[in-house]
């Protein structure tokens, strides 16, 4: 990567001394299912917290999210399910790379999470004797997941914790305010910057312009990467902000090559890649090719509801066999399916399609960043005072391929965590204001077409860092990210867009040299001139260089499976 890019600690030049001050507590920066939790529980234990989103908090991937929570709260070792059972569906779906702490403490974690849920109102589906209905989804051995208005669970839950957070007298919402940087005392260019304790955040607002928010712990719930993709079911705003922040200011990230493909996204020529839940296949639903042969029974024991690693691949595998065409997902066998999945069936509804009578033409699609912050099970990073929660973190949960519907189950567990620790160390932390100086030459940027940099960008990640993989692809996905890096990363922006466009580009290169680096396929990681799995499963780490070595190349160990974040 570009030399200037691999020195450079913050986005833009400034003087912290300079602008607009504010001051609080924990400073949260992300409205998912994880910021909001962490956010809340923060202010139950006494800090003054500021939650801050990018957009509105509609918005968010938890927002979003059709399937439920996967959960099991009742009944335990002596019904049909069990956390046993939660543990080992997990682990096995993670290919080897969980850490069997992070899985045991979300599962078990499960129950008390669901408490909490209910008694801030969460509307969970019931069944006609009133009891939670359960779901399945692939990967599950067991009907385990909760649901609320059907397909509506992640906006049920957003709905549920921002009235708690608004209505809590410790949590002031900042919407529609963009995070650039995580603050670290000291000059950008100092050689121990990467280490520095976290302070807060510089932020933009569209009528205030750049601020300081200073804070005594700073947890990063920015959500996931989906953007880097031209085939995503993210929200435009998953640009991969708080991983760059992360990096930039000295955390560990980790795992960053393995990204999870949605097997079952709406295809469509110029329509939005809606995601259609792996619910809708739990209900019955089955795939099939241009011929109607259903093709995942030969493919794995679970069939249409196997892990989805092994789906989106067989899906992208029978396209090429056919020679093109498509894939179909056959929903006429599901009963009331516009009762059992209102959203999606209006979503159907506007370009005219009919579940009951037709199938639904589908194609894999970026859905979750597996890796990310590397955190121990409280959010903790390699940074004092900076904690990270949710898509935006790697604690372990999720190994090599994250199973369906633990990731809201993740924000809510180890978002309280966090929430609860960050109010602690924020009781002890240093506080701004402090001179922070960022001395960047002003450069112009000139005829730069962000717009056909960001469409190049998310091509050539789909092209060569998609589904399945290859080490020339990869490559050439590096060195065209390095080329767009120089004649990009040196710049000055002064809007969204912008940097927006930085962060995608930095940390797109991180996952494609992570996907060039492991040369083994697992889980979400497919390597066609590398299919076999190692036998010895270790995350690969990545940090910022501050002392000149090469920014894009491991700098920390590897490390193996189940030690310590």
């Amino acid at each position: 990567m570009h030399e200037l890019f691999t020195s450079r600690r913050y986005l833009i030049p400034f003087r912290s001394t300079l602008l607009p001050q504010i001051f609080c507590d924990v400073l949260v920066i992300g409205g998912g299912v994880g910021g909001l939790r962490a956010a809340l529980e923060a202010a139950r234990s006494g800090a003054e917290v500021i939650l801050l989103t990018k957009g509105p908090l509609d918005q968010t991937n938890t927002s979003w999210a059709q399937g439920g929570i996967a959960a099991v709260t009742a009944g335990a070792d002596d019904s049909d399910d069990s956390t046993e059972a939660h543990i080992a569906d997990t682990l096995t779906a993670g290919a080897g790379l969980c850490d069997e702490p992070a899985v045991r403490a979300v599962v078990e974690g499960a129950p008390g999470a669901m408490e909490d849920l209910r008694a801030l109102g969460m509307p969970f589906d019931t069944g006609p004797d009133g009891s939670v209905a359960l779901g399945r989804e692939g990967g599950h051995s067991a009907s385990r997941i909760l649901h609320a208005g059907g397909d509506a669970t992640g906006a049920a839950l957003t709905t549920t914790l921002g009235r708690a957070a608004r209505a809590h007298a410790g949590v002031r919402v900042f919407e529609s305010c963009f995070a650039l940087d995580v603050i670290t005392p000291g000059r950008a260019d100092a050689a121990d910057a990467g280490v520095a304790p976290a302070m807060g955040a510089i932020t933009h607002h569209p009528r205030h312009g750049l601020q300081m928010i200073w804070a005594g712990s700073t947890v990063l719930a920015s959500g996931g990467a989906g953007q880097l993709f031209r085939e995503t079911t993210n929200p435009a705003g998953a640009t991969a902000d708080g991983l760059a922040m992360a990096y930039r200011a000295g955390a560990t990230l980790a795992d960053m090559g393995f990204v999870q493909f949605h097997p079952t996204a709406l295809y469509l020529p110029g329509a939005a890649r809606a995601l259609i839940s792996e619910a809708v296949r739990g209900e019955g639903a089955v795939l099939v090719d241009e011929a109607g042969v259903r093709f995942m029974e030969g493919e794995h024991e679970l069939g249409d509801l196997a892990p989805r690693d092994i789906v989106a691949r067989a899906i992208v595998r029978r396209i090429a066999r056919q020679g093109g065409g498509r894939v179909w997902l056959d929903c006429r066998s599901v009963p009331r399916f516009a009762e059992r999945f209102p959203s999606i069936a209006r979503t159907l509804a506007d370009f005219g399609l009919d579940p009951a009578s037709k199938p639904i033409p589908v194609h894999p699609a970026a859905h979750y960043s597996v890796g990310g912050v590397r955190t121990d099970l409280d959010g903790c990073t390699g940074v004092p005072g900076l904690l990270a929660v949710g898509e935006a973190t790697c604690t372990g949960l999720h190994g090599a391929n994250r199973l369906a519907s633990n990731s809201l189950l993740e924000g809510l567990v180890l978002g309280a965590r966090a929430g609860r620790v960050a109010s602690r160390l924020a009781s002890d932390a240093p506080r701004g204001p402090v001179a922070v100086v960022s001395d960047i030459p002003i450069s112009d940027h000139g005829e730069l077409d962000l717009d056909d940099v960001r469409s190049s960008l998310r091509s050539a990640m789909w092209r060569n860092v998609g589904v399945e993989r290859t080490g020339a692809r990869l490559a050439d996905a590096c060195e065209m990210l390095d080329f767009w890096g120089r004649y990009t990363l040196d710049k000055i922006f002064d809007d969204p867009d912008g940097w927006e466009t930085q962060n995608l580009l930095a940390v797109g290169r991180l996952v494609a040299g992570s996907a060039l680096a492991r040369e083994e396929s697992r889980g979400t990681h497919w390597r066609a001139d590398f299919p076999e799995v190692l036998p010895e499963a270790r995350h690969d780490l990545w940090r910022r260089s501050t002392n000149g070595t090469p920014a894009w190349e491991p700098v920390v160990p590897a490390a193996t499976v189940g030690e310590p974040a």
